[in-house]
């Protein structure tokens, strides 16, 4: 009898370990999805950002062109490492814009542009806030993977550990401008 019920239990407990896996390998998909799905209204929204500011200041070529320029390298960028380098320097292009956006008080008053920074500003509460439950999951599916028995099961399987979503700190908060 104890020859059948030990493989049986054996058996048992790999396919739960095994299962659970799987979800949370589920559960980070999903969660990078929602990162993914933020990061696309982000780059949507920069165009009409940039349009704005070069309806009052269009002589400002080298800035809006870093925009542009680091909106294309954040959109082609694969994996949680190279997006949140290249958001970084998006991040970076768009503090330039907006403090350069001071130097231009009708720009500043117009609502379509403080309407636009609004919006921005929300995508990227938005974006911290699905970046920390990614890493959330992340970090619970890589100590999963690291722990034993399931270690043997990950191995077996070929689950592999996650990449952390990483923005620099200060570098993913919309700059401060006022239009005071």
């Amino acid at each position: 009898m104890w020859e059948i019920l030990i493989p049986v239990a054996v058996v048992g407990v790999g396919v739960m370990i095994y299962n659970g896996l799987v979800k949370m390998r589920v559960q980070a998909d999903g969660a990078w999805a929602d990162i993914d799905v933020q990061l696309k209204r982000r780059h949507d929204l920069i165009p009409n950002i940039v349009e704005t500011v070069k309806g009052y200041a269009g002589h400002e070529r080298e800035t809006l062109e870093a925009v542009v320029t680091a909106r294309s390298a954040a959109m082609s960028a694969q994996g949680p490492v190279e997006q949140a380098q290249a958001e970084n320097m998006l991040s970076g292009a768009l503090k330039s814009l907006f403090a350069l956006s001071e130097a231009y008080p009708d720009l500043q008053a117009a609502g379509n542009f403080k309407d636009l920074q609004q919006t921005l500003k929300e995508l990227e509460t938005a974006i911290q806030q699905a970046r920390r439950y990614y890493n959330a999951v992340v970090r619970d599916f890589n100590t999963k993977i690291a722990q034993v028995p399931a270690n043997l099961i990950a191995k077996a399987f070929n689950f592999r550990a996650r990449e952390f979503f990483e923005i620099d700190e200060g570098e993913g908060e919309v700059p401060s401008v006022t239009f005071d």
